[in-house]
């Protein structure tokens, strides 16, 4: 085969199908090569984080309605698609020419090594998963194609005839041919001891030209199959190395040490939880915390190493290691987190009790300077956030949190460290993984959602929800429990009101909460009579604020509107 002077005549499926195969290859050892280095330098996360870096606001909101916490899966996904969709384009256009797929794998190998190295958390080696990959992957497309096509004859099975330079037909081994004039068996002299003319086995030889080639689909299937085996073992070596430097250990070990509280939260209330089917609990369990984050791979970060910098206006830098973090005195304080992209009775809100250091505190050992106005903080995937420095310092309990519900943080909410503040929303306040903290001004830095067209000032909007019934519900006609949460985080909530098809406003039942920077759950019982029914619901806070009717999306800082349900009632 000599694809320089023709290029190779492989049917534009099994090229294609080879393109693949070399593709996966490269990612499945890209991924073996990461989980050496740094799980984020894979060049689908890598790619994938780019990706999430400038996707515009409005694309965003829309992939956490419809996704949810699956967004990034999602993207993922998306990704591996569109990857196996150029490798198979790869594979056709190196019909052609080998080199052609070679320079396509090259390029898109520095597209990801280029994502890789431009990540905020990025390391000197960061580029070398989608380099080996590369090399990988050129290597498995080279060798497929000389696997399943030859223009050698000696390339072929000994028992295919024509590869010996015999004719396609044979003879009876008792009656030898005899040769006509052109010097060819003749197949129609059939009595005696003339030649009995049978079709032979044929090779899937094929004429183009002068060249004569073979297409084995055996070998092109066994070639695929080893392909897509190595391709499978590297990539989960490559998770299985990512997991080897999981934080579970690490947590396990600092659940052994970790101080009881100086400040112990306020007793929750026995009246806080109406203990209704369907109805969020007071304290949302661990597991069905919502997440909303930037990170594609949730950040490994062993608390041995884990420093925090706090520098800019300040008179004297600070950097804590965790273990003088964790010899500060430690509060608990319990406080409701909502996401901006949380739409009008949207899930991404929910109440834990948090375990932390006071944030105020360690910011006053550092000695803010006057004019100071933001706290830039950074996550250890290079995520940024803007908290006002007034919010932090006006008595309200903003931590340095280091447990949540009674153990140590989740990987996937923090660990080994995050920032909670009251009374903001996360994208101005609830850092993750934070390694920094930059005193500063608004004047002067911008946080990560900032330029993307968000509000840099992100106080939470008091919002309500109906969680029972939910929207669609057939219900049976009568007396109906109707209940929900409702939340103005570090202004409390004062009152409730539900509305049953533009009719009145009915005040319902408060339970019982241990401060301001919780939601509350409400509950009142009605009679709705048979028909289609809308359920709305409004609340009232602390200061007196009723919440608008005028629906506002979340962008740029939360959105606003009364929470309305349709019911069938029987």
């Amino acid at each position: 085969m000599n694809k320089d002077d023709g290029g190779s005549r492989l049917p534009w499926w099994a090229a294609a199908l080879i393109g693949v195969v070399a593709g996966a290859v490269a990612l499945g050892v890209a991924q073996l090569a990461a989980g050496l280095t740094n799980a984020s330098a894979s060049p689908v996360i890598a790619v994938g984080g780019a990706v999430v870096d400038r996707t515009p606001p409005a694309l965003k909101d829309w992939a956490i309605r419809n996704f949810g916490s699956n967004d990034k899966l999602v993207l993922i996904s998306g990704i591996v698609v569109v990857l196996a969709l150029i490798a198979a384009g790869l594979g056709v256009i190196s019909r052609r020419r080998i080199g052609y797929g070679m320079t396509g794998l090259l390029l898109f190998g520095l597209v990801g090594a280029g994502a890789a190295a431009t990540r905020p958390d990025s390391g000197p080696f960061d580029i070398l998963p989608s380099l080996i990959g590369v090399g990988a992957g050129a290597w498995a497309l080279s060798l497929l194609f000389r696997r399943v096509e030859s223009n050698d004859w000696d390339d072929l099975p000994e028992e295919y005839p024509a590869a010996a330079g015999t004719s396609a037909w044979t003879t009876d081994p008792e009656h030898p041919a005899r040769d006509t004039d052109e010097g060819e068996p003749d197949p129609n002299e059939q009595d005696g001891n003339e030649p009995v003319p049978q079709p032979a086995e044929m090779p899937p030889v094929m004429r183009a030209g002068d060249d004569l080639y073979t297409f084995d689909r055996r070998r092109l299937l066994t070639g695929v199959a080893v392909g897509v085996g190595v391709a499978g073992v590297a990539g989960f070596g490559g998770r299985l190395l990512g997991a080897s430097k999981d934080v579970d250990l690490a947590r396990r070990t600092v659940a052994k040490t970790l101080p009881r509280p100086a400040v112990a939260a306020k007793p929750i209330p026995a009246g806080a939880d109406l203990h209704l089917k369907d109805l969020s609990p007071f304290i949302t369990p661990n597991r069905d915390f919502y997440r909303v984050d930037t990170a594609l791979v949730v950040p490994s970060v062993d608390p041995t190493d884990w420093t925090l910098k706090i520098h800019g206006l300040v008179d004297k830098p600070v950097e804590l290691t965790f273990d003088d973090l964790l010899r500060r005195p430690l509060m608990e304080a319990d406080v409701t987190l909502t996401c901006v992209s949380n739409d009008v009775g949207g899930p991404y809100v929910g109440n834990a009790r948090w375990l932390g250091a006071r944030l105020a505190d360690v910011l006053r050992d550092a000695g803010i300077r006057s004019g100071a106005d933001m706290l830039l903080s950074v996550s250890q995937d290079g995520f940024t956030c803007g908290t006002p420095v007034d919010v932090v310092m006006d008595g309200r309990d903003a931590l340095l949190a280091v447990a949540m519900n009674g153990e140590v943080l989740p990987a996937a909410h923090g660990f080994p460290v995050r920032q909670v503040v009251p009374g903001l929303y996360g994208y101005v306040s609830a850092t993750k993984w934070i390694t920094e903290i930059k005193v500063t001004r608004f004047d002067q830095d911008e946080a990560y959602w900032t330029p993307r067209g968000w509000s840099p000032l992100g106080p939470i909007k008091t919002e309500s929800r109906i969680d029972v019934p939910r929207d669609g519900d057939a219900v049976p006609h009568g007396p109906t429990i109707i209940a929900g949460v409702a939340w103005a985080q570090h202004k409390g909530i004062s009152a409730v009101e539900v509305q049953v098809d533009g009719g009145e406003w009915r005040e319902a039942k408060l339970a019982a909460v241990n401060g301001p920077d919780t939601w509350r759950q409400w509950s009142i019982e009605t009679d709705l009579a048979p028909g289609k029914r809308v359920i709305t619901v409004r609340a009232t806070d602390a200061s007196g604020y009723t919440q608008t009717p005028n629906y506002a999306p979340p962008a740029p800082d939360g959105a606003t509107g009364h929470h309305a349900i349709g019911v069938l009632v029987g």
